[in-house]
């Protein structure tokens, strides 16, 4: 097996362990009432928050892997420029994004567990301090941001490399694309978002996997 097919396999592999992590981030994420004292406490000291970002986190870190193993696939293809923006657009994305997602995770829960001790302060007004000061939350919006520019930069280039099936970045690129909206959905309109996300990540790591040429749809 040649070291390009190799890498775009491992890359396969990244994507498709990402999709699966972002099914059980919302999955396993506790959704009690966040804006209660209770609520917040209930859910941010758990371990089961702990896990979810935890999962979050890993995901975005294997899929800037598999945009890496997208480019390999269509370097020496019109589309190798253009894979190459969608890399370092989408690496660029997960930076701004994961410290943010490391304050949510260890951040909150280490508050919210003195909360759970009976330790006295504005826990809400700290939770709100975390989540929404303006350089965090800028990063944050920037971040996703990028990362779904570059997931679209992705589709786009395996669209004209014809080295992949046509399609098969497609629902990739919307599942990053919609990964700002999501947060504004319930419970399960959030889960359902995972699955998108995860069944756009299998569909394109199982593209690499078997490294098939298409031009049709």
């Amino acid at each position: 097996m040649s070291t390009s097919r190799t890498r775009s396999r491992w890359g396969a592999l990244a994507l498709a362990v990402s999709g699966v992590l972002f099914v059980l981030y919302p999955a396993v994420r506790p959704w009690q009432d966040e804006s209660t004292v209770e609520g917040a406490i209930k859910a941010m000291s758990s371990g089961a928050w702990v896990a979810a970002h935890l999962f979050a986190m890993v995901g975005f870190i294997l899929v800037a892997l598999g945009l890496l193993a997208v480019w390999n696939a269509v370097s020496r293809t019109r589309a190798e420029r253009l894979a190459l923006a969608a890399v370092v657009t989408g690496w660029i994305g997960v930076g701004l994004t994961l410290p943010y997602y490391g304050a949510e995770d260890f951040g909150l829960n280490a508050i919210a567990r003195k909360a759970a001790e009976g330790q006295r302060f504005d826990l809400l007004g700290l939770v709100e301090a975390v989540r929404f000061s303006p350089v965090p939350a800028t990063t944050f919006f920037l971040g996703l941001l990028l990362l779904g520019v570059g997931a679209v930069l992705a589709a786009v280039a395996i669209w004209r490399s014809g080295v992949l099936p046509r399609s098969s970045g497609i629902l990739f690129a919307v599942g990053f694309a919609l990964f700002i909206p999501q947060f504004y959905l319930p419970p399960a309109g959030r889960i359902a978002h995972g699955v998108l996300v995860a069944a756009g990540s299998i569909w394109l790591a199982l593209a690499l996997w078997r490294g098939t040429s298409s031009t049709g749809a």
